[in-house]
């Protein structure tokens, strides 16, 4: 009762300090969306401010408006010569000004001005060269949406096409893609993951890295993308992170059950040349975020960007970040429910992820800039299991090191863009990506190895076998080529050429790309791409060892080639009113040369990377194929009038086939997912400077297909799972379903802004089933459920 009036005392007080009407600066810049060139003289104005309210550019293209009003705001923009548009839905607190960076396109027409309303089509890419299956994402969407736990990863399961039926994992999958088809690019470097607690050549993990509050408005696609884009099959995560303040420091700080404890500060580093920082720490609070297992993570990251601002070199920018996470599962405090671990075992685990860049632009007159970054960034992870020996009365006699992983992937990384605007219909971008890899990999295994002699009879197998040893350096180099031609404003197209050589496996290959766009009407547009897509093969496989004789072993991968695709997209787009958008894609997708057994089996990498470790298997060849198709429905309704609805929902087909020529579901045929996401505000205070907030989420999906477990099998194999290869994937999980609320609010006060937040996930506490697993301990096949309902609050101050 007590903590119950200091609560009710606290939020009093606060809504009382935020009682006084509140202005702030909105401030950016206003760019030529091809060349990326300034627009001097171009007009930004408040929409329904009275009087008039607005700015114009200056030589740099820079604006400020003073004295906006807390509170959601829209502004027009003009210039002559280019379509002008309007940017709703900004947020105006007291605590941080709001810095916007626009892009406008110039007319192929030429008229004095072309207006065009871009409400509906605010979710439209930065990437003007991504005609289809793309939209952009903003950091309000991550905080905003229930359920998401501040994570970008998360917020992409909200997106047609885009499936995550596993709570304690943030994995993606596309379109009934594995998500090691997921390309993560930071600042345009390509980056193996942005998760805490990875393993090699995954790309998904319980705690995902990336700051939300060092984001901007970034591009997520997924298919048929263009061809600055590869080593992808499924889809593109094309993060950017946002410059600091250039006028004043400020500072936020932030605390969550899930994410931790956070600070973040930014500022001017020199007023002269616009030069800035932003950086953040967090600090996991781990008790509190450790859902799905009783044991304790660790974890903490770093984050920055540093603006040199421009000099008679260029702009110069820094970037980076940083992570390292821990987690010890001790098998005598670990539940037989455990989604991660299991009571029979004794497991370390430690990772470690960075990446810091360096990037330069230079300008060679109005119409041409070359963009140059030089990168480092690291993926390591350890893992050490010791197998716990019982009695009968399940009482520890003895432990013995079972494995011992110890990975370490450096890439060393420069890239170079070129982009010339010919003239308002014509853009080429040109650009080359070179990878270093410096391969450290070792991996020794003698968990439940039946084959592995136990000659003194002690229960512990004599010897380890070496699964992966690896020390290696090799290249994988990129190039590309691209253009866009508007042959008028309603019509436009894209084409380009991809390729890729791998130097260790000697592989080369070019991927063509194509796409077109037609406005038909004033609210309606369709839009067909191509695109043949190829990936390197994941570490793990391409530099596994099998055991070629009784103790020996050998890589017998290292001669694949790369996994291929044929991306086909068709997009309808249409408005149907202000702030209304209904579209539907069909796609097909086309897979071949994907890896499979080499002997009859139903084995293939299709099926790969959703778990922390992958398959072991030898003496793969690319034989195999596989095929997605399946249409994507949208119903947004973006945020005006205080509230928004995003309906999603997609009917897809994954199949595939191994070396026996058998036809079968993949381990990510869900065939169907849902999602309605809606959210409302409540203004209160004065000026209605302060809201109420409401946000919900129900997602609902068809089961996952698994592979049963032989049992006798399993139990003649030491233990070691058995699955039944002759009906693979023909069983399902029960279908997935989750609901979450999330109550809040946002006040106001003088150059300080508060939001608290309650996230109520999984409301209903439904068990969602998420594997079947043979338990040594029971010596039977458990289920192993997902999270229940699980509460997670945040508390936010910027000032």
């Amino acid at each position: 009762m007590k903590n119950s009036k200091t609560i009710a005392t606290l939020f009093g007080t606060l809504i009382s300090i935020a009682s006084l009407a509140q202005n702030q600066t909105v401030k950016g810049t206003i760019l030529d969306a091809q060349a990326e060139y300034p627009l001097i003289g171009a007009t930004i104005a408040l929409v329904g401010s009275d009087p008039i309210q607005g700015a114009i550019t200056e030589i740099d293209g820079s604006f400020r408006i003073d004295n906006v009003p807390i509170g959601r705001q829209t502004f027009a923009v003009t210039y002559v010569g280019y379509k002008s548009i309007t940017v709703p839905n900004v947020l105006v607190t007291s605590g941080k000004e709001v810095i916007l960076n626009l892009l406008l396109e110039e007319s192929v027409e030429r008229l004095q001005e072309v207006v065009v309303t871009a409400n509906a089509d605010k979710d439209l890419p930065i990437n003007d060269m991504a005609k289809v299956s793309a939209r952009t994402f903003s950091i309000e969407e991550v905080t905003r949406f229930s359920g998401g736990r501040n994570d970008v990863a998360k917020l992409a399961t909200s997106f047609a096409g885009v499936s995550a039926t596993n709570d304690s994992r943030n994995d993606i999958v596309v379109r009934g893609n594995s998500p090691v088809g997921l390309l993560w690019r930071i600042e345009g470097i390509p980056i193996a993951t942005t998760n805490h607690f990875n393993t090699l050549g995954t790309t998904g993990g319980p705690v995902n890295a990336l700051n939300t509050n060092m984001l901007r408005t970034s591009d997520f696609l997924t298919g048929a993308f263009p061809a600055e884009y590869g080593n992808a099959n499924s889809a593109v995560f094309d993060i950017m992170f946002r410059n600091g303040n250039t006028d004043k420091f400020e500072f936020t700080g932030q605390m969550s059950a899930y994410t931790g404890v956070e600070f973040m500060a930014e500022g001017p580093i020199s007023k002269e040349n616009n030069s800035s920082f932003v950086t953040s720490y967090r600090y996991g609070i781990a008790s509190l975020a450790a859902t799905g297992t009783s044991a304790v993570p660790l974890y903490e990251d770093l984050s920055f960007k540093a603006n040199l601002g421009n000099t008679k070199l260029g702009r110069f920018e820094i970037f980076g970040f940083g992570g390292k996470s821990s987690i010890d599962f001790l098998g005598e405090e670990i539940l037989e429910d455990d989604l991660f671990a299991d009571p029979a075992v004794d497991a370390y685990v430690e990772s470690e992820i960075g990446l810091v860049g360096l990037s330069n632009t230079l300008r060679f007159g109005k119409n041409t800039y070359l963009k140059t970054s030089l990168a480092a960034s690291t993926n390591a992870n350890t893992y050490i299991q010791d197998n716990r020996i019982l009695n009968e009365n399940d009482e520890l006699i003895k432990l013995y090191r079972a494995t011992n992983v110890d990975n370490r992937e450096n890439r060393y990384t420069i890239t170079s863009t070129l982009n010339h605007k010919f003239n308002s219909q014509w853009t080429l971008r040109v650009g080359f990506l070179n990878e270093t890899y410096d391969m450290n990999l070792f991996t020794e295994n003698r968990d439940n190895r039946a084959e592995i002699p136990d000659n003194d009879n002690d229960s512990i197998p004599d010897y380890f076998l070496l699964e992966v040893g690896l020390d290696e350096n090799y290249n994988l180099l990129q190039n590309y080529a691209q253009a866009e031609f508007k042959i008028s404003d309603r019509l436009s197209t894209t084409f380009g050429l991809h390729t890729q050589y791998h130097e260790f496996t000697e592989k080369f290959m070019a991927e063509p790309r194509a796409a077109i766009s037609w406005q038909q009407s004033d609210v309606q547009r369709i839009s067909f791409a191509y695109g043949l897509h190829g990936q390197a093969i994941p570490a793990p496989i391409l530099f596994y060892r099998e055991e070629i004789s009784p103790g020996v072993t050998a890589a017998t991968n290292i001669g694949l080639d790369f996994m291929k695709a044929h991306h086909y997209v068709l997009g309808l787009d249409r408005n149907l009113g202000p702030n209304w958008r209904l579209k539907t894609e069909f796609y097909y997708q086309s897979l071949f040369d994907v890896p499979v057994t080499s002997n009859t089996s139903s084995y293939s990498i299709i099926n790969e990377g959703s778990d922390f470790i992958f398959e072991q298997e030898g003496s793969l060849v690319n034989e195999g194929r596989g095929f997605n198709y399946g249409t994507e429905i949208t119903l947004e309704k973006f945020f005006s009038n205080n509230y928004y609805l995003l309906l999603t929902g997609s009917l897809f087909e994954s199949q595939y086939e191994g070396s026996d020529g058998v036809q079968r579901s993949t381990a990510f045929n869900n065939n169907y997912v849902a999602n309605m996401l809606f959210g409302k505000e409540w203004k209160f205070g004065s000026n209605s400077q302060n809201a109420w907030t409401f946000d919900t989420k129900l997602t609902m999906s068809g089961g996952r297909p698994f592979t049963p477990i032989d049992l006798d099998a399993t139990r003649n194999n030491a233990g070691r799972e058995v699955r039944m290869d002759d009906i693979a994937y023909s069983q399902r999980y029960g279908e997935y379903f989750r609901w979450d609320l999330k109550f809040g609010v946002r006040l106001n006060r003088r150059k300080v802004s508060h939001q608290f937040f309650v996230d109520f996930q999984n409301v209903t506490n439904r068990k969602n089933e998420f594997v079947r697993r043979y338990n040594e301990v029971t010596d039977q096949i458990n289920t192993v459920d997902q999270i229940g309902f699980f509460p997670d609050v945040l508390y936010r101050i910027q000032f």
